[in-house]
């Protein structure tokens, strides 16, 4: 279970977790287990970074400096997927020129243009947020939509060749006691830190990765490590996004 733990801190971050020991090839298959685990840790760095800017800075600059936190953080590992993810959906046609343009390591206007509207959206919600909330729902929404991403490896298989695969494995799918586990990092913070009027919004993530699984499923057959990163973003967006929608309706 540590190692399991370990592979996930050492993928989806660049803290040097790896100096710890040394981590099994077998344990980053396993490591969607703890996404949402992950996410406490880069959720709270974010939302702390956002609470400390917020005292120097206006609003916008502060979630700004947050998620730029993040990135570095995580070395921008989601936002390179997400542009990967535009570039492929929107200039492939077929299966397989999606993968193909995924897979090219140059950037194109589809995904230029994706990551700088997904980046204007996310800073305005956050910002048009109060404080506090929008502290606390970064917070939540990083581990929630984690654990919403995940579950691509539990219904969809992967499409590339192992070789392919960044992390030289390819994920397996979560057992009951690891997806309870998962549901539990995933849903807790916001249980804590959400206002009651808050909860249903906490359904979106998942709504939003549903979708984005039919979609896959409909256009790939499946899923890549890019559309990982893709959906973890895009259902988080969409988190913050109805949470601002709910915030208008409570004091509308």
């Amino acid at each position: 279970m540590f190692d399991r733990l370990l592979a996930a801190l050492t993928l989806l971050t660049r803290l040097p977790f790896w100096r710890l020991r040394r981590v099994p090839t077998e344990a980053f298959a396993h490591t969607t287990d703890w996404w949402s685990a992950v996410g406490w840790l880069t959720g709270g760095v974010t939302a702390c970074v956002l609470w400390g800017a917020a005292a120097w800075l206006p609003a916008d600059l502060a979630v700004v400096v947050a998620f730029a936190a993040r990135v570095l953080l995580t070395g921008a590992l989601h936002e390179d997927g997400l542009a990967d993810f535009f570039d492929g959906f929107g200039g492939g046609t077929t299966r397989e020129r999606t993968l193909a343009i995924m897979k090219d390591s140059h950037i194109g206007t589809y995904g230029v243009l994706g990551v700088v509207f997904y980046a204007l959206l996310l800073v305005g919600t956050v910002a048009a947020l109060p404080l506090e909330t929008a502290v606390r729902v970064v917070a939540v929404g990083d581990p929630l939509s984690k654990f919403a991403a995940s579950q691509l490896v539990n219904v969809l298989p992967y499409v590339r060749p192992l070789e392919q695969s960044k992390v030289g494995t390819v994920y397996r799918r979560m057992g009951v006691c690891a997806w309870l586990l998962s549901a539990v990092f995933g849903v807790m913070p916001a249980v804590v830190l959400l206002p009651v009027p808050f909860w249903p919004v906490v359904a979106v993530p998942f709504i939003v990765t549903g979708g984005l699984i039919l979609f896959l499923r409909r256009r790939i057959g499946g899923y890549t490590g890019d559309c990982c990163g893709a959906v973890f973003l895009l259902s988080e967006l969409a988190f913050y996004l109805a949470v601002a929608v709910r915030y208008g309706g409570l004091v509308g």
